[in-house]
């Protein structure tokens, strides 16, 4: 704003004054007149001291004898309710530079940075923010959710019935009993999908089978099948992804999650166990649980479990959920109590049993029925409540994030191929052996919890 003349106090236009006067009213007041500021821009302009408190002729700024200034634009009236903030230094606009931010900007809501003094902004009615959240709940119950489990274990340990009990279907069929038709052991991994729907929510299901983890007598490198199909999945999906020309939707077939079944043994985890989940912790999220918990008493199931803990932590297996991955403290205290529990003692069943008028799924014995959803019993709904009511996201998260992209980096680390081009990626083949894969995991471990102690 260039002036041509002194700029007295009463030459103020009304309408000018009281857009100034506004912020003064709130912040308390404080005087930014200036004199002698000439038509000439290399002429400095500076502030006078503050005027005496009498007032001029006419009384209110804009009555009496003295000559009004012209109407001068709504950007420069900004300008000069801008410099009046308190939060602001006074600037004279001649002052400005051409590429000074202040000058850039024509509103004091843009230019001003917040600070603890600037009050929120007021909605004046209803904007309809909220619909966000039911437009993305109607999108996702269009497409559908997806989600893979491997089940790992010896043949006898319940591995098909507890499947069956989790989701309350028939996933796998068994022969029935007292035909007397053995059971068909799985002699390679299989998979089977099946969609869900519940209240309209449709959840598309994997479920991969393996073949008898640990039945052989020579059980060397028994785990290679299992980490050759988990890293397979991987690099399916990565073939998908770096092409240029993708699919709108790529299909997920990677494991989210792995339930790895412990044998009811009451001493602890055996060298095959050990070794196993050190190389699976590094691939996929690891849910251990104490198979066929019935056959334990409370006070051997309680002491089994402590040494399963002990023996994760001596040997350095980080099974989920993960301490470094909780996000903030109503995880972290979550996450805790299941960290405490962890391996669930669990009983599996697919038959329903009359009990006090009520239909229950157990196990009948000629005890009495084992119920599979009584705490008191087993610890089964701590897995279902894990494994699908609060965190069947997080694991596709975590597996999205953290173990695929672990797997990304590396295969395109061993490529040796940068890219041609926009959007352009050259990636070899893989390599026949995906079983051994290093474990930059653990690297991303330690970096994100320091604290704990590095293995």
């Amino acid at each position: 704003m260039r002036m041509t003349e002194q700029c007295p106090r009463g030459a103020w236009s009304s309408s000018l004054l009281v857009s100034a006067l506004i912020p003064l009213l709130q912040r308390g007041p404080r005087w930014g007149d200036w004199k002698g500021c000439s038509s000439d821009s290399s002429v400095n302009c500076h502030p006078p001291p503050p005027p005496p408190p009498q007032h001029t002729q006419g009384g209110l700024p804009g009555q009496g004898s003295s000559p009004k200034l012209p109407q001068e634009p709504r950007a420069t009236r900004c300008h000069t309710r801008l410099l009046l903030s308190p939060s602001v230094p006074h600037r004279h606009p001649c002052a400005l530079g051409p590429m000074d931010p202040l000058r850039r900007s024509p509103s004091p809501c843009t230019s001003r940075p917040p600070s603890p003094r600037t009050p929120p902004c007021e909605m004046l009615g209803h904007v309809g923010i909220e619909a966000v959240l039911e437009q993305l709940k109607i999108k996702a119950m269009k497409m559908g959710f997806e989600f893979n489990i491997m089940v790992v274990g010896q043949s006898g340990l319940g591995k098909s019935t507890m499947v069956n009990t989790l989701f309350k279907s028939k996933m796998w069929k068994s022969t029935l009993p007292g035909l007397g038709v053995p059971m068909p052991q799985t002699l390679q991994l299989q998979s089977v999908t099946h969609i869900i729907e519940e209240n309209s929510v449709k959840l598309k299901l994997t479920v991969t089978d393996t073949p008898g983890f640990g039945d052989q007598i020579n059980n060397d490198k028994c785990w290679d099948p299992i980490l050759g199909y988990i890293n397979g999945q991987y690099e399916r999906y990565l073939q998908e992804e770096i092409l240029i020309t993708r699919q709108r939707h790529i299909p997920d077939t990677r494991v989210h999650c792995c339930v790895y079944f412990v044998p009811p043994t009451g001493h602890c985890l055996r060298p095959l166990d050990i070794e196993f989940l050190q190389r699976l912790c590094r691939t996929v999220n690891v849910v251990p649980v104490i198979a066929r918990a019935d056959s334990l008493t409370i006070e051997e199931r309680e002491a089994f479990r402590r040494r399963i803990q002990h023996d994760l932590r001596a040997h350095c297996i980080e099974v989920y959920p993960q301490k470094c991955f909780d996000e903030d403290i109503s995880d972290r205290i979550l996450n805790s109590k299941i960290r405490d529990r962890i391996p669930f003692a669990v009983v599996g069943a697919d038959q329903e049993h009359l009990v006090n008028g009520r239909c229950v799924l157990g196990r009948k014995t000629k005890w009495g029925i084992i119920e599979v959803e009584n705490m008191a019993h087993c610890e089964f709904p701590l897995l279902r409540d894990l494994l699908i009511r609060s965190h069947l996201q997080d694991l596709k998260d975590i597996t999205h994030n953290v173990h695929y992209e672990n797997y990304r980096v590396f295969r395109l680390n061993q490529s040796h191929a940068l890219p041609r081009g926009p959007g352009w990626v050259n990636l070899a083949p893989a390599p026949a052996d995906l079983t051994a894969t290093p474990g930059p995991w653990k690297v991303r471990w330690q970096a994100h919890d320091s604290s704990d102690e590095e293995c």
